[in-house]
């Protein structure tokens, strides 16, 4: 079935979404391509809330949905009791795309018990093509063929205008974006490196430092903080991913490791250092939109050739003598 919907009406579509933030960012060419192909559509997100405000009202989404609610448990149980307002909200669908691992097919049998018109199942594990790809693939079902899968990030100008006011009078300096942490220890490089092209970064680059700290990097970045200078500096922390994103996209460079704010970083577009460690990179590198994206792996890390690609991403106009 290649029309999912009546041809005299926007189609009703749901997208739903589990995993982190990267996962998610990922997965924004194959929503963009469902936008693309019914421009008219009505767009929802099932997700994590705080990761699916990325996309409402920012192109994607026309609205979001938790599917961390309480009601939702019955979902996840073969032939499980449904909420009734739930059941109601799946069947208000034409289509409904879920990214979910469902081995067993238990949720998407229980949402096609509620009468939504079509059912795609997308493995949400990659296996060989790269991540932003794979999730594009299922979409062929509907004759949707994505040429070059890159995500993308769109943010308003009320977000813009946010992270002018968190910046405030700053001065000239070109802003780089550092973030030492991710979601494991084993992703990271090591606190010290980071400093030492920290350092040179404001040494030689005149550069001042926006230094990301997530839930999950109190430590790391504490230990990156004592060993550079603290005046150079601006914390980012207790930002939700929107202001954070909009407070990326003012940045001249961004340097970090395997994380999902490494992919939020190359989807606002700017010049992007991923420093990869034991993970399989050709399958989850972010992809360049508008800037270049160096990734680089671990064993090939040294401060060095850190230095050398921030030197060949650095912008023209702000090149110091």
């Amino acid at each position: 079935m290649n029309q999912p919907v009546e041809s005299n009406r926007p189609p009703r579509i749901l997208v739903v979404r589990g995993g982190a933030i990267g996962d998610f960012i990922l997965t924004l060419p194959a929503i963009g391509a469902l936008r693309g192909r019914w421009p008219d559509a009505h767009i929802e997100i099932l997700g994590y809330s705080h990761i699916i405000e990325l996309a409402r009202g920012r192109y994607y989404a026309d609205a979001v949905r938790s599917i961390e609610a309480r009601a939702m448990a019955g979902f996840f149980v073969p032939n499980g009791l449904l909420d009734a307002a739930l059941s109601a909200y799946f069947r208000s669908f034409d289509l409904v795309v879920s990214y979910l691992f469902d081995p067993d097919h238990i949720f998407a049998d229980n949402v096609r018990r509620c009468g939504a018109r079509q059912v795609i199942e997308a493995s949400p594990r990659p296996h060989s093509a790269h991540a932003a790809e794979h999730y594009c693939k299922p979409l062929e079902t509907l004759a949707i063929y994505v040429e070059t899968a890159v995500p993308r990030l769109f943010l308003t100008e009320e977000d813009r205008a946010a992270a002018g006011r968190w910046l405030g009078n700053r001065g000239t300096e070109p802003l780089v974006a550092v973030h030492p942490g991710s979601g494991s220890d084993r992703k990271n490089w090591p606190a010290e490196k980071f400093a030492v092209v920290a350092r040179w970064l404001v040494e030689k680059r005149g550069a001042q430092l926006l230094v990301v700290q997530g839930e999950a990097d109190t430590t790391v970045v504490g230990e990156f903080l004592r060993l550079i200078k603290p005046q150079t500096a601006r914390i980012a922390v207790g930002l939700n991913l929107v202001e954070l994103a909009a407070l990326l996209e003012q940045c001249v460079l961004f340097l970090g490791n395997d994380s999902g704010i490494t992919h939020m970083a190359a989807a606002v577009g700017i010049p992007t250092i991923a420093l990869f460690g034991p993970f399989s990179f050709p399958i989850w590198k972010p992809r360049p939109w508008r800037a270049e994206v160096r990734v680089i792996a671990f064993g090939d890390e040294d401060v060095t050739r850190v230095c050398q690609a921030v030197n060949e991403l650095w912008p023209p106009q702000n090149v110091v003598d």
